[in-house]
């Protein structure tokens, strides 16, 4: 936890210290008011509990995200993926979204969102899929014994996978590319 993490956690503890209320019987009382706005909740919070300032605008902030649904993990992987495919890399999610459906025919496995690209786990990484440069898809793939080839480039020791492929469209979605990622699906366990 981080020293930003810790001191909201320490504020919200000396709130609920001061008010000798827990959160939960807080935001009782906020649902109570019929209050909406994030000002007049928290002027209604320094009067009720006698709150200075700071402390009622951050119970206002726990309180209004306390409401927020979370998201499913397919929400959070599509948000991830409406993010890394925006702007000018926008033309390339056809491409994206043609690349994960051949990979989701291969079984189960995990997708972990990284800020630019999705990480794909079985019980460790095989393949890593996002956009690269000059308009082109990069899909990472992590395997053993795999001679490279034109296409199949491999990569120097130590990085992110062993070997990366560029996608420009998806005709190159082909048998080749496929047997690949199934090696390194099979090889991750």
């Amino acid at each position: 936890m981080n020293s930003i993490d810790k001191a909201f956690e320490t504020q919200v503890l000396n709130i609920q210290k001061k008010t000798g209320k827990s959160l939960e019987e807080i935001f009782s009382v906020i649902e109570k008011s019929d209050l909406e706005k994030h000002a007049d909740i928290r002027d209604f919070l320094k009067t009720v509990f006698g709150l200075g300032f700071g402390d009622a605008n951050t119970l206002v902030h726990v309180y209004k995200k306390s409401l927020e649904k979370p998201l499913s993990p397919q929400e959070t992987i599509e948000n991830s993926v409406k993010q890394i495919y925006s702007g000018s890399r926008e033309m390339l999610r056809s491409l994206h979204d043609a690349v994960m459906e051949s990979i989701h025919g291969l079984g189960e496995f995990e997708i972990a969102p990284k800020k630019t690209y999705l990480s794909l786990r079985r019980k460790k990484q095989f393949a890593m899929v996002g956009p690269g440069t000059k308009g082109r898809i990069e899909v990472g793939l992590n395997m053993k014994a795999v001679s490279a080839t034109d296409r199949l480039q491999e990569m120097p020791a130590g990085g992110m996978c062993q070997y990366k492929v560029w996608l420009q469209n998806e005709n190159e979605i082909d048998d080749e590319l496929l047997s690949w990622i199934r090696t390194a699906y099979a090889e991750a366990g």
